[in-house]
């Protein structure tokens, strides 16, 4: 790695300026593909733990934009929407309001991620009970709120909604329904919404040349125009358990992957055609990360043996698998060339390589159950378990170190 951060201090750590560094305003990052374009520092023996918070019971990653971090978590059976200062983890506000918990064969609590939109200095939430809410991202104020559940008597997935809330022009986009779910950003109102079978588990994902947005479903992936809703095409896929992991679209071609297994769409004047399909690749919570060419993902499940693997996005190759691995999930840093894996409690640094896997650093950061994706956010690394602690990562000054 070429380029050094530089630093200042913050009370006994030492983190990166954040005009160096790069926010993480929702799920996936920047550009909704979990890689950021922030480097990693050369000293990552230098780890250390900033600081630490208990946020409550749930699965929510969190969303960084400058001093604010914003997440969520479950406790008696009511959620709290926290905002943290992302450099010192002191409290900026909290907003409680009731939220069944819902343990069923983990331990319960919200899934989705916040999404902050600083322009306008709002963040949005969504509880897996389809409680949507609009906040004052400075002090917490609720600017608007729906009850999408109980305004509509939806049909909800087993688990309840976890796909995450995202900002797409005007509107919100929401994976609720057979097909998706748009709300006004300012209002909150709806502007489009689909009916008939259950949501998947996963988050829209946007295509900005085309003004679409893929939905996968609980059978089928679709795709629909962002302005209308309107049906553009599906194609039936059925997850068997969850459909979860985003869809990870290149060059044309469309990834999805679930318990079921994994098949590489190619759209081709707007109808889908198989170009590969397996169960060499079932990304069952989190979705990989693609990097030159290659996806990097957990490959497995909660009931069966999982493995870290490399797969060629082309041909479905799986080019290496590192046994040893839980459900953990991964980020990219440095524009996708090093590797950021969260599981079981530890952090695990390695390049993007096809070549083989060859880790570079491990930290311990937590005990307990770690499904929650890693961020890294203006020189710091978020990382929480099911319990709901949430642990600041940050790495001690070069000239610190030497």
């Amino acid at each position: 790695m070429s380029l050094k951060w530089p630093w200042v201090v913050c009370g006994s750590v030492l983190a990166s300026l954040s005009a160096w560094g790069a926010d993480w305003p929702h799920w996936r990052g920047p550009q909704r593909d979990g890689i950021s374009k922030e480097a990693l520092p050369e000293q990552l023996e230098t780890a250390k733990i900033a600081w630490r918070s208990e946020v409550g019971i749930g699965f929510a990653s969190v969303a960084v934009a400058g001093d604010h971090l914003v997440t969520l978590g479950n406790e008696d059976d009511h959620d709290t929407v926290w905002c943290l200062n992302a450099r010192t983890g002191e409290e900026t506000w909290r907003y409680r309001y009731p939220c069944a918990l819902e343990p069923d064969g983990h331990e319960g609590g919200p899934g989705a991620t916040p999404a902050i939109d600083a322009k306008a200095n709002v963040v949005y939430t969504m509880s897996k009970r389809g409680q949507v809410f609009c906040f004052d991202l400075q002090d917490g104020t609720v600017r608007w709120q729906r009850d999408l559940w109980n305004e509509y008597g939806l049909e909800a997935p087993r688990w309840r909604f976890s796909g995450s809330p995202v900002l797409w022009r005007d509107r919100v986009l929401l994976n609720v329904g057979s097909a998706g779910w748009a709300l006004d950003q300012e209002s909150g109102r709806t502007l489009w919404r689909s009916e008939g079978a259950p949501s998947g588990y996963a988050t829209p994902v946007v295509i900005p040349e085309r003004d679409e947005v893929i939905i996968l479903s609980a059978k089928a992936l679709v795709t629909v125009s962002a302005e209308s809703g309107q049906e553009r095409w599906r194609y039936p896929w059925d997850g068997s358990r969850v459909n979860a992991a985003d869809p990870i679209v290149s060059m044309g071609r469309v990834l999805v992957s679930s318990s079921a297994g994994a098949i590489l769409l190619d759209e081709i004047a707007m109808d889908p055609v198989r170009v590969w399909q397996h169960k060499a690749l079932r990304t069952y919570f989190n979705p990989g990360v693609f990097s030159d060419g290659h996806v990097y993902a957990i490959h497995g499940t909660t009931h069966r043996a999982t493995a870290l693997v490399c797969v060629h996005l082309a041909s479905g190759e799986t080019r290496w698998s590192e046994p040893g691995f839980g459900n953990g999930a991964l980020m990219a840093a440095d524009g996708g060339r090093e590797l950021i894996l969260f599981d079981k409690g530890q952090l695990t640094f390695f390049p993007a390589k096809a070549s083989a896997f060859e880790p570079q650093f491990r930290f311990q950061v937590l005990g307990g159950k770690c499904w929650t994706v890693p961020v890294l956010a203006n020189g710091m690394i978020y990382c929480r378990n099911a319990r709901g602690q949430l642990a600041c990562v940050a790495f001690a000054s070069p000239s610190e170190d030497s």
